[in-house]
């Protein structure tokens, strides 16, 4: 699903990418990323996807904490094409 960058939803696309990013790339399910949260594994999947459309300062920074980034990098702009390069290096891990 892409979203146009004057579209009112457009940031919580991009953070929702970018988490989902962040938490491919230590290797972890929604589940996993979940149960660190102290979170459900509905809200992530909701977050990743775009779909949720309210949160929280202190959630988001509490995510940045778990995953060991910095909060602004939540807010960086994805190229599609990263999303290909996380599963194509998780591929390669297992060969």
């Amino acid at each position: 699903m892409k979203i146009a960058k004057d579209d009112n939803n457009f940031v919580y696309y991009w953070v929702g990418k970018n988490i989902r990013k962040q938490r491919k790339l230590k290797g972890w399910t929604q589940r996993e990323f979940a149960d660190k949260c102290n979170f459900s594994e509905h809200f992530i999947g909701d977050l990743e996807s775009g779909t949720f459309k309210t949160c929280s300062l202190n959630t988001l920074y509490h995510i940045s904490k778990v995953l060991d980034v910095p909060l602004k990098m939540f807010f960086e702009e994805l190229e599609e094409n990263d999303f290909k390069k996380v599963k194509d290096n998780k591929d390669n891990k297992g060969k």
